[in-house]
């Protein structure tokens, strides 16, 4: 049982950083596409696209923030045990 908890502490950083790369171009794909699509409709380029961008940055730094300290107490916690 424990040389299975060790392997998951090493493929954690591994997972995290995977995890990452999907926390933050999701949001900022999906959300400029929308922005992009919002400015054609309204005639307002460039504006709604960076406010989309803007948006995706705030949700992906919010995303960031949980999943590190997330990860960061499952870490302590394993050294703990």
């Amino acid at each position: 049982m424990k040389n299975k908890k060790k392997n998951n502490i090493n493929w954690s950083p591994i997972a995290f950083a995977w995890q990452l790369g999907y926390n933050i171009t999701i949001p900022l794909i999906v959300l400029a596409l929308i922005g992009r699509i919002l400015d054609k409709k309204f005639n307002s380029s460039p504006y709604l696209f960076m406010v989309s961008i803007l948006l995706s940055i705030i949700i992906s730094s919010y995303i960031v923030y949980f999943k590190a300290s997330k990860t960061i107490k499952k870490i302590s916690e394993s050294k703990n045990n």
